[in-house]
This record gives C-alpha cells, structure tokens and sequence, in this order.
C-alpha cells in the first residue's frame, strides 16, 4: 500500500519537479548552523527500524552496591543479531568530575558488545573500560563511552525518590536529563571494531546506529540506577521515577570543536547527509496536493515544535536571540498554516517559499524538516543513502585535465576565489590540537604562536592557492603532472574531485575566518544524530539533549517509535 502510495505520489510530481536547493545556499555555515532534527535524524532511524523490527530487550544483569558500584547488561536483540551494553558504575568523588577529554575518571563508563558478552568477556571489559582511552577494547566491541551526573539534578531526584515523592518538574525541565555522556567512541578508536565490520549489516547501514543504540542504552541504566539509589537511601519509603517523567528526561551531551573537524574531514559522508535530506524536501515540494491527514500531521508536529521551542532555554546572547526570532517565525507559521493556505496547489513549495522571505534561517530550516513529516512512504527509503562506503572517491584522479581541475574548483570553491587571502580578518584563526586538553582547538592566528600547528582544515583557502598556481598549466596537462611539481595541493585536487560526486561536501564560507562562528559547525552535525535543546555555552562548545521524550525500550512500539521528538504526541 505505502508503495502504490509513494508510485502514485512520484507520478503526480514528475513533470514539474522542485530541484533540490543549491548548494550555494544550504552550505552556508549560518543555515548549517541552523537546522534541526528530522526524520532523517539517526536517533529517529534507529527507534523507527527497532519497532518495525520487533527488536526485544532485555536486562540480564544489575550488579550495582549501595554506594552505586557495579555493572549492569542490556542487551538489543533483533532479528538476526543482538547488541549488549556492557555498563559500569563508578562512586566518583565530585571534585573528579569533568566533562573534559583529558578525564581520567566518570561516574559511568559503558561498552557496546557485538553479541551477548560471557563472564570473560565482562571481566575483560571491566579492567578497560572505566579506563577508556588509557584501556583497550577489542574488536568484539562497537563503541566505548562515558558519562557523568548532572550535578543540579541527580541528588535532587535520588532525594526526592527516597523520601517518596516525585522531583520537582521544574527542575527537571531546566535540566532535561539525569547524566550526560562527554563522548561516544565508535569506528574503530582504542580498538573497537572498524564500521567495515558492520557496515553491510541491514540495522547499521545509516550512519552512527551503534553509537546511537549505545545512547539509547545508558539512558535505560540511568533511569534504572537513580531507582536504584533512591531505593537503597530510602528503602521502603522510595518510590521509582514517574513513567511520563522519566520520559521526558533525556541523555545530556557536552559537545566542543572536535565535531568542526569531522564534518570538514568527511565530505562525501557529510554531502550524503545533506543530500538524502534535500532530495526528500524536493520530493515533498513537487507534491501538487496534501490530503487532509497530511495536513493534520503537519499541524500536530508544528504544536509540538512549539512547545519545545517554548521550554528551549539558553543564555547564551547568540542563541538565545535565534531563540527569539524562532518564537517569533513558529507564531507566524502556525497563523499561515491554520488558515487554507495547504489546500492550495503545491501547498509546501509554496510554504518553503513563503519562508525564505517571511522567517529567519532557524524557522525556515524547521519548516523544511517539518514538511517531511507525514511523508515517511515517501522519504524514508532514503535514509540507507546516507552512509559512505565509496573508498574509490578519495582516490586522484590522475589522468583528469587541467582544464576540468580548474572548472571543478571553480563551481565548488568559485565564491573564494576573489577573496583577499593576505587580509587578516580572512586568515584569522588556526584550528590546532592543544597538546595540554588533547582536543581540537581555534586561535587567533596574529595573537598566539599557533600557525606552526595549523590543521588543514580551510579548504577554501587552500583551493585558492591552488586555482592561482593552476593558472600557469596548459589546459591539456594531467593532474599527475601538476602534483608531482605542487604535491602540496593534493588534498585541494582530491576535494575538488570529490566534489563530482559530493556536491554538498564543502562549506560555501571561509573556516579561518574572522567572523566564522564554530558552533555552526556542531549544530549541524548534532542535528543529523536528532539532538534537541542546542544550549552554547560559549560560540565553541554547547550542550544538548538526546532521546527526550522517547519511550524506553520496554515501551517501544509501532505507536511511539517515530513522533516521540515531538512530546506531546508521545502516548
């Protein structure tokens, strides 16, 4: 039925289909900086495939003391293979706690198994794992993470529980979770198991479905530890965590510039991302008609975007200004959709197009995840694309003119090429490792001694450099030629060829810019995972939420699978 839907849908919008947008304007660092989950989020494939699935959980062991040491197993079974989180807790003193790289100690450290772990392989885990990166896991583990509790919150709620009442649900909003994981290693770090490991499995073909089942995991724990602990504190008296209140208490996340580089590093699995999400919104554009239901659920998740946009809080001046002018864009849209403006022809072209003048980047990036929503027959067969296995695309192309080298940087890069590389606001910053956190960091180019350590991530730069250096070649002349004279342009050669095939793979703004803000940069990819309640606490690291509102695996059903982001829709 779906099928004949969507054949029916593809039919009616052939003739005069919506070209997908250009990249010259959805790769710009503000847009990316602005968008949103969708149904295209990582978290949202994962829940939607583990219910159509059937996937069953289980606990198969609790072994946590009355101080809150131990471990505990929770294992992911679905239909041919099963998953198990492996987590320890530990009894961290406060003044340990850190949300840094350079940690040595958490409150819970966790593995994700491939399969059910026997008593050796705990053992094992149990001597790495709460190290992390000074362990080593194997290649029977897919990820490696950690956590710490939330220091406003999670005494509160043992306390509460203890003494047999439910925690305050104003604080609980203000919070929004009860730990927060400070990272989530996976692909191969500190010897876990390459993705090519897992990659032709069916349930981790979209990208980062082991680093999300582990996040979907530890947030069972948690929600079974503070049982746990309000219970051995209070014993008769204590009381477990409300269902709908727990509900709505997600995973934190501290999240700083390491993910600037990821996105820079990885263009074609980044364009993949980009391009799965815009050939969905040309799909839903080139529809000439929304049914009634269609309709409905669209002004259903619209509500619930609005009240979670109303309980998203920040102080940060450059959030919470967007914050102001999201309320403003979502009071707007909710006013044009109430009206008949859907009964119209082509009824989200016109709403896309509306937005671009009436609405900030913020409220037109919503609108353009919103309008995929009652349209999963139509775009959900999309998601599979979204990973990368092409290894071929990074090889050089050596045989390729110069002529066609020139052309493809100029349609990628074109927008660079007139720039003033020698200005000082164009080359102000440096992205370097700092060897004292051991984590990506951004100078000042002309006020700290750090351009010795520059990373080569200003691809923009760099492709001017080399389009100037081309400008001497004969048309004709090979690739190979060029770069045995200019081997330092091989990464420009290879991003330019790249972009052939990635056509949304490069930033169309200047990295090392004076005016660049870095957390654009995280925003993005945050919004692909189906992070929620972006909260920057400088303009380069934020914190966020994941998994709020989802049910947890004992509740997963075809039901909640899907629109649980949006809470109120949550049953």
């Amino acid at each position: 039925m779906a099928s004949a839907r969507r054949d029916s849908h593809s039919a009616r919008s052939a003739a005069n289909r919506i070209p997908r947008r250009d990249p010259e304007q959805v790769m710009r660092l503000a847009r990316l900086g602005s968008m949103h989950q969708c149904r295209f989020s990582f978290m949202r494939v994962l829940t939607r495939r583990m219910a159509r699935d059937r996937w069953a959980f289980s606990r198969t062991a609790f072994d946590i003391d009355s101080r809150g040491v131990g471990h505990a197993i929770y294992v992911a079974h679905g239909p041919e293979r099963s998953y198990s989180l492996v987590a320890f807790a530990h009894d961290l003193p406060p003044e340990q706690r850190s949300d840094r790289v350079i940690a040595t100690a958490w409150d819970a450290t966790f593995a994700l198994f491939d399969g059910e772990p026997e008593d050796t392989d705990v053992e094992r885990l149990s001597q790495n794992v709460p190290l992390q990166e000074a362990g080593r896991v194997s290649g029977n583990e897919l990820t490696l993470s950690r956590a710490n509790r939330s220091v406003r919150l999670w005494e509160h709620v043992v306390e509460a529980l203890a003494a047999g009442r439910q925690p305050d649900s104003e604080k609980l909003n203000a919070v929004g979770y009860l730990m927060r994981t400070t990272a989530v290693y996976g692909s191969g770090k500190f010897g876990a198991a390459d993705y090519e490991r897992i990659s032709d499995r069916p349930e981790m073909q979209s990208p980062f479905q082991a680093e999300m089942l582990s996040v979907y995991l530890i947030r069972a724990f948690v929600r079974d530890l503070v049982d746990h602990m309000a219970q051995v504190r209070g014993g008769e008296s204590a009381v477990k965590l409300d269902r709908g209140t727990a509900r709505r208490l997600g995973i934190g996340n501290s999240t700083g510039l390491g993910l600037g580089p990821f996105i820079i590093n990885h263009p074609v699995l980044f364009s993949n991302w980009i391009a799965a999400r815009e050939e969905a919104i040309s799909r839903v554009r080139s529809l000439t008609a929304a049914k009634d239901h269609e309709i409905d659920l669209f002004r259903k998740v619209l509500h619930g975007s609005m009240r979670s946009v109303a309980n998203w809080k920040s102080d940060h001046p450059f959030q919470a200004e967007k914050l102001l002018d999201l309320k403003r864009d979502l009071n707007l849209l909710n006013g044009r959709v109430f009206g008949d403006a859907l009964g119209a022809e082509r009824p989200w072209n016109r709403l896309v197009t509306w937005s671009e003048t009436a609405l900030s980047a913020e409220g037109q990036e919503l609108v353009a995840s919103l309008i995929l929503e009652p349209y999963g027959y139509l775009v959900d067969e999309l998601t599979p694309n979204m990973a990368d296995t092409c290894r071929e695309a990074f090889r050089i192309k050596g045989g390729m003119a110069v002529r066609e080298l020139r052309s493809l940087i100029e349609r990628c890069f074109g927008w660079s090429l007139s720039y003033n590389w020698a200005s000082p606001e164009n080359l102000a910053r440096v992205w370097y490792v700092s060897r004292e956190k051991l984590e990506p960091r951004i100078g000042e180019r002309f006020e700290e001694p750090i351009e010795p350590y520059e990373l080569p991530l200003a691809p923009a730069r760099d492709a001017a450099a080399a389009y100037r250096t081309l400008r001497d070649w004969d048309d004709g002349s090979p690739v190979a030629e060029f770069l045995l004279r200019h081997p330092e342009h091989r990464h420009t050669v290879r991003r330019a060829q790249v972009s052939a095939r990635a056509p949304y793979g490069e930033i169309r703004d200047n990295t090392i810019g004076a005016e660049m803000i870095p957390i654009d940069l995280l925003r993005v990819k945050l919004a692909f995972f189906g992070a929620t309640q972006f909260d920057p606490r400088s303009d380069r690291w934020l914190r966020i939420r994941m998994y709020s509102g989802a049910p947890y695996p004992e509740e997963l059903n075809d039901e909640n699978a899907d629109m649980w982001i949006y809470t109120e829709m949550t049953p």
